[in-house]
């Protein structure tokens, strides 16, 4: 037991010493009030790490960190993918613009409360087509091949899950 002890005396001076050393050999900054907040968790560490041996009883930490004992904040994820989902459909009606057609409106379809949110399809809505004079003259089938590959180089979804109207 008093060996314990004078090993927790220890640890506790040595990372106080580690501390000011570091502390002197810093230059003044940001930097430095990291550093000492780093330092000031691992000493509060040190102090309260017998704590559990004094109790006698012995912790489990990964049960306290455990993924299950957590919940997700459902709105807080539909906010993030909603994000998601608008920034990609800009990006998607930005990249089909620079080809040269206007007014194409894209919808997604996804599970927005799904952590992983897997595309279940994109509707393209071609019924306002206005294709500018920058782009060829070309026939639908291949500005929907134009705008197929678009969709395809910024999503992770089949072709067939790709859906045209208008």
């Amino acid at each position: 037991m008093i060996e314990n002890l004078s090993n927790w005396i220890l640890s506790i001076a040595g990372i106080i010493c580690l501390s000011v050393i570091v502390e002197l050999i810093l230059p003044e900054g940001q930097m430095n009030k990291y550093i000492k907040g780093v330092f000031s968790f691992i000493i509060v560490l040190v102090i309260i790490m017998p704590i559990p041996n004094l109790l006698k009883k012995e912790y489990n930490f990964s049960e306290i960190l455990d993924e299950n004992v957590f919940e997700v904040d459902e709105d807080y994820l539909y906010q993030i993918n909603l994000n998601k989902i608008n920034l990609i459909k800009e990006k998607i009606e930005t990249d089909i613009r620079s080809y040269g057609y206007l007014n194409v409106k894209i919808y997604i379809n996804c599970n927005i409360f799904d952590k992983g949110m897997e595309f279940k399809s994109i509707n393209v809505d071609l019924s306002d087509l206005v294709i500018t004079q920058n782009a060829e003259h070309k026939n639908i089938s291949k500005i929907k091949k134009d705008i197929t590959s678009i969709i395809l180089n910024l999503i992770d979804i089949n072709e067939e899950a790709i859906l045209y109207d208008g």
